[in-house]
C-alpha cells in the first residue's frame, strides 16, 4: 500500500501496471474513484473555519472581487476570470479564501499554478501539468492525457472550480489543451460542452509583468504570441484587478508606508517599462544609490558578504538561510557563486559525478553518435538539468530540480539544507514552505530536458538538485525572501526579468545591486526588457 499511496501523489496507480497485484483492502476499492476521495476527504469544520479566519482579513477590494467570483461559482455561470495582480495585493490570499470557501459546502475546487514553488503556497495545491496531464512540450495541436474513463475525467465532471495561479508565465497552448479536453469530457452534458472548458467555472490570475512563457531560441513576437492574452480563451476573459498592496493596510508608521509605497511604485515603473519614457521596452535605467554595491575589488566576495553576512558562523541557522539568496540573469554566473561559497563552508567535501549516455531508442541514427565520448556528453549543460559534477558540503542549501513528492512539499524549486552525505543518498532539510524542518533522503535518477536543444536526447543518471546560495531569476519567480543580493555581471535578456528579481523582497532594506562592466568596475545603470505589447489588452 505504501507503493500505491506514492504512486497516487503523483496521479498514478499500480492499476496501471498490468499486471501488477493491487491492494484489495486500500480504501479506494470501497469509495470507488480515488481521486474524488481525496478531494472530499477534507474536515468540513475546519475549512469553516479557516475560511472566517481568511474572510475577516480580506480588505474592502478583495471583498468585492471574492463576491463577485462566488457568484459565478454558485450559478455556475460558464465563463472564464482573469485576476490581475501583482506580488502583496493578495491574490494567493484569495486563492485560499475561495478555496476554504467551497469546501465548507462540500464542492470542488481544484487550485493550481503554472510553478511548482507557486501551487506550494495553495491549499491543497498542485502543478497544472500533473494535475491535468498536459503534455511537455505542449503543442497547439495537444490535448490532456485524460481518457474519458478515468478517475480525473469523473473529478473534473464534479469540479465546481478550476484555479490556474502564475497563468501568464504558461504557454497558452496549455490553456487550450485543457479547453479541448474538458469540451471533450463534458460532451453530452447540459451544462453545454460546447461552451469555453466544458462549461466550466475558470478563474485564473497573475501579473503580465513577470517572466512570459519560455521560448526557446524565441524571438520577441513569439513569447508574445505564447501568451494567454493571445489566445482565443482570451476572447472570453473578464478581467478583474487588485491594486493595493496589502502592506499598506498593516497600520504602519507614517514613515514606514511611505517607505513601502515608493518603493512598490519604483518596482511597478520597472514592471511596467514606464521609467524613461518613451522606450521600445529596451531601455538603461539608473539604479537609485541606496541598493547599489559599488566599492569592491571581488564582485563575487562582495555580492556574498552583502547578502550572506558571517556565514560562517550561520549556515547551520536554517531561518538565517531560508530568508536570502543571490539572483543573476545566467547559470554560469550562478555556479561560480554557488561554489564559492561551498568553499567558504568547514567540513569535508563530497563530489557526485553524474552517468550521461545517449537514449538509443530516440536516436533514429544512432550508428552517427557511436563515437560520442563521455566526457563530451558529461560537459554539455542546458535549463532544467544537474551539472555534471555536483560539490557538497554539510550545511550546504541545495534546490530541488525535479518534482517528487509534491505533497510532502518536494518539488522542483523547493530549498533544503544538507545534512548528511553518503555514497547513494544525501540527507536534506526543507527550508522553506509548509513542509519546514521535514528530513527527506535524495538519491539518482535519470533526468532529461524537456525539450532537447541537441539532435539526441541525453539520459543523465545524477541527483535531481543543485547548490542555490545563489539560484537564476527565473528560478526565483514564486519565491518570497527577506533579503536579495543581485548580481549583475551581465544584464538581463528577457521580458520581466528585472522586475522579478527586485520584487522578491517585501521592503527596499532587503534589496541590494551590484552591477560591473566586463572589467568589473562598478556601474550605476542597467536595462531592464518590457515587451509593452503584451498589456494592451489586459
Amino acid at each position: 500500500m505504501a507503493i500505491e499511496t506514492l504512486l497516487q501523489n503523483n496521479n498514478r496507480s499500480l492499476k496501471d501496471f498490468k499486471p501488477m497485484l493491487y491492494p484489495k483492502d486500500f480504501v479506494v476499492s470501497f469509495v470507488g474513484n480515488r481521486l474524488l476521495y481525496k478531494e472530499r476527504q477534507y474536515d468540513v469544520l475546519a475549512q469553516q473555519q479557516i475560511y472566517l479566519n481568511l474572510y475577516s482579513s480580506l480588505t474592502d477590494e478583495q471583498r468585492t472581487i471574492f463576491e463577485e467570483i462566488m457568484d459565478v461559482v454558485e450559478k455556475q455561470q460558464a465563463g472564464v476570470l482573469f485576476l490581475y495582480a501583482y506580488g502583496g495585493t493578495g491574490k494567493t490570499f484569495m486563492w485560499n479564501t475561495l478555496s476554504a470557501t467551497l469546501r465548507s459546502k462540500k464542492k470542488i475546487v481544484l487550485p493550481v499554478a503554472s510553478s511548482e514553488i507557486a501551487s506550494l503556497l495553495l491549499l491543497g495545491g498542485r502543478t497544472t501539468h500533473s494535475r491535468f496531464k498536459i503534455l511537455v512540450p505542449t503543442l497547439e495541436t495537444s490535448i490532456c492525457n485524460i481518457n474519458k474513463k478515468d478517475d480525473l475525467a469523473e473529478l473534473l465532471k464534479m469540479t465546481n472550480l478550476i484555479i490556474w495561479d502564475e497563468a501568464p508565465m504558461a504557454n497558452r497552448f496549455c490553456f487550450e489543451s485543457l479547453d479541448k479536453s474538458l469540451k471533450d469530457i463534458m460532451s453530452g452534458s447540459p451544462h453545454a460542452s460546447d461552451k469555453i472548458f466544458g462549461g466550466k467555472v475558470v478563474v485564473i490570475g497573475g501579473d503580465f509583468r513577470q517572466i512570459l512563457p519560455v521560448i526557446p531560441r524565441g524571438t520577441r513576437s513569439d513569447i508574445i504570441h505564447a501568451t494567454i492574452n493571445s489566445s482565443y480563451i482570451w476572447d472570453h476573459c473578464r478581467v478583474l484587478k487588485l491594486t493595493k498592496n496589502m502592506c499598506l493596510q498593516t497600520g504602519a508608521t507614517d514613515s514606514t508606508t511611505n517607505d513601502i509605497r515608493t518603493f512598490s511604485e519604483w518596482i511597478l515603473k520597472i514592471g511596467d517599462g514606464t521609467m524613461c519614457e518613451p522606450n521600445d521596452g529596451y531601455v538603461d535605467i539608473c539604479i537609485p544609490d541606496e541598493f547599489l554595491i559599488s566599492n569592491f575589488s571581488d564582485p563575487i566576495k562582495a555580492i556574498v558578504e552583502d547578502t550572506h553576512p558571517d556565514i560562517i558562523h550561520n549556515y547551520l541557522d536554517y531561518n538565517y538561510l531560508q530568508s536570502r539568496a543571490i539572483l543573476a540573469s545566467t547559470i554560469e554566473v550562478v555556479d561560480d557563486i554557488n561554489q564559492y561559497i561551498t568553499n567558504l563552508l568547514p567540513g569535508e567535501e563530497r563530489e557526485y559525478f553524474s552517468s550521461d549516455s545517449i537514449d538509443k531508442s530516440d536516436a533514429t541514427k544512432f550508428d552517427a553518435y557511436e563515437h560520442v565520448t563521455p566526457e563530451f556528453l558529461n560537459a554539455l549543460k542546458t535549463s532544467g538539468l544537474p551539472n555534471h559534477s555536483i560539490r557538497l558540503k554539510v550545511g550546504a542549501t541545495i534546490m530541488l530540480m525535479r518534482n517528487l513528492d509534491q505533497s510532502e512539499g518536494l518539488c522542483n524549486g523547493t530549498r533544503l539544507t544538507v545534512t548528511r552525505l553518503a555514497g547513494h543518498v544525501i540527507e536534506a532539510k526543507i527550508i522553506y514552505g509548509k513542509k519546514f524542518g521535514n528530513i527527506i533522503y535524495i538519491r539518482r535518477m535519470y533526468l532529461s530536458p524537456s525539450q532537447s536543444p541537441w539532435p539526441f536526447k541525453l539520459v543523465k543518471r545524477q541527483f535531481p538538485i543543485m547548490v542555490s546560495f545563489a539560484m537564476t531569476i527565473n528560478k526565483s519567480q514564486g519565491q518570497s525572501l527577506d533579503i536579495v543580493g543581485l548580481y549583475l555581471p551581465k544584464e538581463v535578456s528577457s521580458h520581466g526579468q528585472l522586475y522579478v528579481a527586485i520584487s522578491r523582497v517585501k521592503s527596499k532594506k532587503g534589496l541590494k545591486i551590484l552591477i560591473h562592466d566586463k572589467d568589473k568596475e562598478p556601474m550605476t545603470t542597467t536595462t531592464n526588457v518590457v515587451f509593452k505589447e503584451v498589456f494592451q489588452n489586459i
